[in-house]
């Protein structure tokens, strides 16, 4: 390696650290040992920029404990001779790098040390993290101003920044992809590739060659050699997409490429080294999917060092007008039509729809919208009724009549809020409602403000 990379040996016996160090130095590895984990807590801050291998059964604090206890993103390798699938887990469950059982081989700690020492690398080298650029790169890209749009960026932002494979959940239409992309554009990782694939949409007697690739001869019609999909991706960003469809045959074969970081193509006796980080995303609860027996369950660990919850569009109905004005405006520049103005009613059709497709039916429904309204005054509600005519899941209020009622209020204040841009005195004559009965029903909805004055701004 180019540089020399440090790293913080911790057992209770002398002789497995005298044996480890002389390894790790025979690799131009720095080392320090300690016989007792805390004592080495004091040099584990944010700022180590090394990697910890630790024992795991040891007296006064464990290695689990200790993985608890140091900055989450320093990688951590824990050895344990008492180990097993369940310890394993437990584990990848607390944030650990890998997990190693006795015995092993040394150069396999060694290739484990020294990626961990990359990725430890790539994290401090990139922990400056906002910049103004990146900030207003992704408000134009994950657009809105409710609360849990606003935290989802917060989230790509910091999460950009580091090495570790991400799942992404989500209902369909929601944006995985495009979070994806997201944190591929924010990485130290932008100028290398981003490669996705839709793994439901591969025939699973092909899965294992698309992905790892194949030799000549390796299969019949197996005529030249190919490369897979994950050395293609080789130093950048690889995003499987519904992975909750992998078949559970070929999820054991994923997860020892991501444990190893190594992949061998079909009819290959070499397997070639990866430097590739992960995100999947899925539509279902991979941890109920697991308890279920449809995943594995060290898979699912595996992949998911961090997650990112995507909400339904339902859940963010404040983004909705901005939303929809967004796409209206892609929609006419790229068909060159004049782009049509919305009036009230338009606006409460698409405050009280429910989105079941999300964002992706709200784009498609403003391009409909867009050219429907060039050739006849169709409203947004007709274009709605006339898409959900045959659809047993358009939208309605649901609960108590006083529920329903506080519902349909939400949406129509929200609606005009949203047409007259945040004027509050404006909104207070058409719905003849006074200040302060205006102030209470807003307060009680969530409804603010500023987040429709800058709506307003952000589609000017």
């Amino acid at each position: 390696m180019s540089e020399t990379l440090r790293t913080v040996i911790i057992d209770d016996d002398p002789a497995v650290l005298e044996s480890l160090e002389q390894w790790l130095s025979l690799a131009n590895i720095q080392v320090d040992t300690f016989s007792d984990a805390r004592e080495a807590l004091p040099l584990l801050s944010a700022d180590f920029d090394g990697v910890v291998v630790s024992d795991i059964k040891m007296p006064g604090m464990d290695g689990m404990s200790l993985l608890k206890a140091v900055d989450p993103t320093i990688p951590v390798i824990l050895i344990t001779g008492h180990g097993g699938v369940a310890q394993a887990v437990e584990a990848m469950k607390l944030g650990a790098y890998d997990f190693l059982e006795k015995p092993y081989k040394p150069e396999r700690l060694v290739d484990l040390v020294e990626r961990a020492g990359e990725q430890r690398r790539v994290t401090l080298a990139t922990r400056p993290q906002q910049t103004p650029a990146d900030d207003n790169a992704l408000t134009h890209t994950l657009i809105g101003q409710s609360d849990s749009i606003v935290t989802l960026r917060r989230q790509i932002t910091a999460l950009a920044q580091v090495n570790a494979d991400i799942i992404i959940s989500g209902e369909t239409g929601t944006g995985k992809e495009l979070v994806a992309r997201s944190l591929h554009q924010l990485s130290a990782r932008r100028d290398q590739p981003f490669i996705a694939v839709n793994v439901a949409a591969v025939p699973e007697n092909l899965l294992e060659s698309e992905l790892f690739g194949h030799e000549a001869g390796a299969f019949t019609g197996a005529t030249q050699k190919r490369p897979g999909i994950f050395e293609a991706a080789n130093e950048g960003t690889l995003f499987l997409d519904e992975i909750e469809s992998m078949p559970m045959a070929f999820q054991i074969k994923l997860l020892r490429v991501l444990q190893e970081r190594e992949v061998t193509p079909v009819g290959a006796r070499k397997a070639k080294p990866l430097n590739i980080r992960v995100l999947s995303a899925t539509k279902e609860d991979l941890r109920l999917a697991a308890n279920d027996g449809r995943f594995r369950e060290d898979l699912y660990y595996r992949l998911m060092v961090a997650d990112i919850q995507l909400p339904p569009l339902r859940e963010r109905r404040a983004d909705i007008p901005l939303l929809f004005g967004h796409f209206l405006h892609q929609a006419a520049t790229a068909n060159h039509l004049d782009e049509p103005t919305l009036d009230y009613d338009d606006l409460v059709a698409l405050e009280l729809h429910d989105w079941p497709g999300n964002v992706r039916e709200l784009k498609h429904t403003a391009e409909r919208f867009l050219l429907t309204r060039a050739f006849n005054q169709v409203s947004v509600q007709e274009l709605l009724q006339l898409g959900s005519s045959n659809r047993a899941d358009t939208w309605r209020a649901e609960g108590s009549l006083s529920e329903r009622l506080e519902q349909v209020e939400k949406a129509l204040i929200s609606a005009e809020l949203s047409h007259h841009k945040g004027n509050i005195k404006t909104v207070m004559d058409v719905l003849d409602l006074p200040r302060r009965t205006l102030n209470q029903k807003m307060q009680k909805y969530g409804l603010k403000r500023d987040d429709f004055v800058d709506s307003a701004k952000a589609a000017d």
